[in-house]
């Protein structure tokens, strides 16, 4: 293979704890608040696809009392992306649902993260407003769950 004089990207030295942490939050987030913090990219980075977005179905397995024998529960549609950035980092996402946008976007921060130079600004600018959005939604909604718990109780009857 010829050189091409192009960097060769060099794997960073992320954590794989820490990338699975990113992840989840780019998955989670809405495309909306995806593309909201998209805009905080002062100067976008051009990217190729290695893999366009692409639709598709998974089976999600479950096991029944979490230990018990697997089974097949259903369907699910995902998207996913795989996209290379001008310094080689590659990053890829899968999402739950059928947006090509949402893939797109989580593979661009996925990349973004891996590059030790935007690093600390994807992380502080991006995932954690991302985070503290998630959280705050998670909250309200169980709130909303905790305000409709029922308590039930037994009285004892004396004889």
């Amino acid at each position: 293979m010829k050189p091409t004089g192009k960097p060769c990207f060099i794997p960073s030295d992320a954590d794989p704890a820490e990338r699975k942490k990113w992840m989840a939050v780019l998955a989670k987030s809405s495309p909306e608040d995806l593309e909201r913090v998209r805009e905080k990219l002062e100067s976008p980075p051009s990217f190729r696809y290695l893999k366009k977005p692409e639709m598709g179905l998974v089976m999600i397995r479950a096991r029944a009392g979490g230990t018990g024998p697997r089974f097949n529960l259903g369907e699910m549609s995902v998207t996913r992306c795989t996209i290379q950035v001008e310094n080689g980092a590659i990053g890829c996402a899968y999402v739950a649902g059928r947006c090509p946008g949402h893939a797109e976007a989580a593979a661009l921060f996925d990349a973004l993260l891996q590059d030790p130079v935007r690093h600390n600004f994807v992380m502080e600018e991006i995932i954690r407003p991302l985070e503290a959005i998630l959280n705050e939604k998670r909250d309200r909604e169980a709130g909303k769950a905790a305000a409709t718990r029922v308590e039930f109780f037994t009285m004892v009857r004396g004889e």
